[in-house]
């Protein structure tokens, strides 16, 4: 699972697919709502505001 912002998304999707060998499934953060989780204030691969979930 990556949360992260536009400009890595491609990063993202990529490394998913190399572990775990199947496409993501994206969601954009401000459209879900988890009850037992809450989004990281930035992105995993910078210290930029995350867009999207890659799960």
């Amino acid at each position: 699972m990556y949360v992260i912002c536009n400009k890595h998304l491609e990063d993202a999707i990529d490394d998913f697919v190399e572990v775990y060998e199947q496409p993501p499934d994206l969601y954009q953060l401000d459209k879900v709502t988890f009850t037992d989780w809450l989004a990281p204030k930035t992105c995993d691969y910078c210290d930029h505001v995350p867009k999207y979930l890659v799960v």
